[in-house]
């Protein structure tokens, strides 16, 4: 790689960097519909073998896409909206448990009453700021209501990210080979070899990862339901999707299922079945989801995880968490990359004077020759 093909890729970088940072509000529909064009163009692929056109197989993908979404919606959705409002409603026979149960027990056995405060009157609070918002369909549509220009900017995001999933997944083949063309020769193998890794991680991430986040969601909402928790899908659902930092999804799951379960069954029995349930997901993502979909492809530490979560989500927001592990896998098949070629480089190897791996062999050159001169030595003697 010359001078100038590195100055050239690192100005292109510093370019691509900074148009990134400028036009950060208008990029996420572009970001989604390129990410739903990565994830459905296999599927046009499979069917481009079976002799289908491609613009119809995209349209095929398409409708599928909406049919699992739209399916998943309509059904989860109005459950987990049910089981928040029965939440809340319970909330005044949970305080008047603490002031009627909790409490007395504690000042008996400890002198020492924790909840000395008028608990009806936080109860009525509670119950007046649910009722004034109509629900939580309500307070949602209210905040989203609120800027008419975010409105429109949401309906505009709603509206473009199909129309760019679309063209580039019909266009995808062309688009990856146009890019191929314009990579000077010389790198071309590097390059390929670097997009085949790249193509590994993302597709173990979200082929293998975010179905994982699904699946263990089912499984602790499954797990829950049987114990006979309320809050049986919203809890696992949330569980589900904060494993996307491993083990946050256990201990975000358990402490939540606890906390219900201790404020709906009133009974410590019920901790013990909720704590099997979450050992057994967690048994479930150890050996047998993870190992499966995603074995070590990602590699990235949960160090690594943690740190990349959180730097999306202060630099981009909600969709920079979302963004940040695909794109930290990616960072590190390229940090592995330079380190290889940093192993093998002058630089390296000048540490010891010598390139890696001609230090042995020069070590090996000069015992040959000391175990000469001593023999030359001992015949110069005998003689």
């Amino acid at each position: 790689m010359t001078t100038i093909q590195k100055t050239s890729a690192l100005l292109l970088c510093v370019v691509a960097l900074v148009l990134i940072y400028f036009l950060n509000p208008i990029l996420a529909p572009f970001l989604a519909g390129i990410i739903i064009a990565y994830l459905g163009d296999p599927l046009v692929d499979k069917l481009e073998e079976v002799r289908i056109h491609r613009s119809i197989g995209v349209l095929l993908v398409f409708l599928a896409f909406a049919a699992v979404i739209g399916a998943a919606t309509l059904v989860i959705l109005p459950l987990m909206v049910r089981e928040l409002a029965d939440l809340v409603g319970s909330i005044p026979s949970f305080l008047a448990w603490l002031q009627e149960t909790a409490s007395p027990w504690l000042v008996t056995r400890f002198g020492i009453d924790p909840f000395d405060v008028n608990l009806d009157n936080v109860a009525n609070r509670v119950m007046g700021s649910w009722q004034k918002t109509g629900g939580i369909v309500g307070a949602v549509l209210a905040r989203v209501t609120q800027s008419g220009f975010a409105f429109l900017g949401f309906l505009g995001v709603l509206g473009l990210t199909p129309v760019v999933a679309f063209y580039m997944m019909r266009d995808w083949d062309l688009v990856m080979a146009r890019i191929v063309a314009m990579v000077p020769r010389d790198m071309e193998p590097s390059f390929i070899r670097l997009c085949k890794e790249c193509d590994e991680v993302l597709g173990a991430f979200l082929r293998g990862q975010l179905l994982i986040m699904f699946l263990l969601g089912v499984v602790y909402a499954i797990g829950l339901y049987a114990v006979g928790l309320e809050l049986a899908i919203l809890i696992g659902m949330l569980a589900g999707l904060a494993s996307i930092v491993p083990y946050l999804g256990f201990f975000v799951g358990i402490i939540a299922a606890t906390v219900a379960a201790m404020f709906q069954f009133q009974d410590p029995v019920y901790l013990v079945y909720v704590g099997i349930v979450f050992l057994i997901g967690q048994a479930l993502e150890g050996w047998v989801l993870t190992p499966w979909l995603v074995g070590d492809k990602i590699g990235l530490h949960p160090v690594a995880v943690i740190f990349a979560v959180l730097a999306g989500g202060q630099l981009f927001g909600f969709v920079g968490i979302l963004l940040a592990l695909p794109l930290a896998a990616v960072v590190m098949v390229f940090v592995r990359y330079l380190y290889t070629r940093y192993l093998g480089s002058e630089y390296y190897g000048a540490r010891d004077g010598t390139r890696d791996g001609t230090r042995d062999q020069d070590v090996m050159v000069e015992t040959k020759e000391t175990k000469e001169t001593k023999e030359t030595k001992e015949t110069v003697i005998k003689e």
